[in-house]
């Protein structure tokens, strides 16, 4: 249901607080502002955080390498240098 809000003079909006409840919407949450034709439209949006994204990488590349049967740095060196065509000692 519409609700009607004003703008202030630093061009701050207040999202009624009902529509903030049905959507999740909290102090420092981030939104994407965009326009359409007339129209002003807010979406919540989620960051993922880095370093939970960057453990979530880390384990994958470890199940990935212990498929392929690499145990440490030495074979990631063997197989570069066998890709590159490199003969080893």
């Amino acid at each position: 249901m519409p609700e009607l809000t004003k703008i202030s003079s630093k061009g701050q909006v207040v999202i009624p607080s009902g529509i903030r409840h049905e959507l999740g919407i909290k102090t420092g949450m981030q939104l994407v502002v965009s326009r359409m034709d007339d129209f002003v439209l807010l979406k919540r949006i989620t960051i993922p955080d880095p370093k939970a994204e960057f453990k979530e990488l880390t384990e994958l590349g470890k199940r990935f390498a212990g498929k392929k049967g690499v145990k440490n740095e030495d074979d990631v060196i063997k197989i570069i240098h066998k890709s590159r065509g490199v003969k080893s000692d």
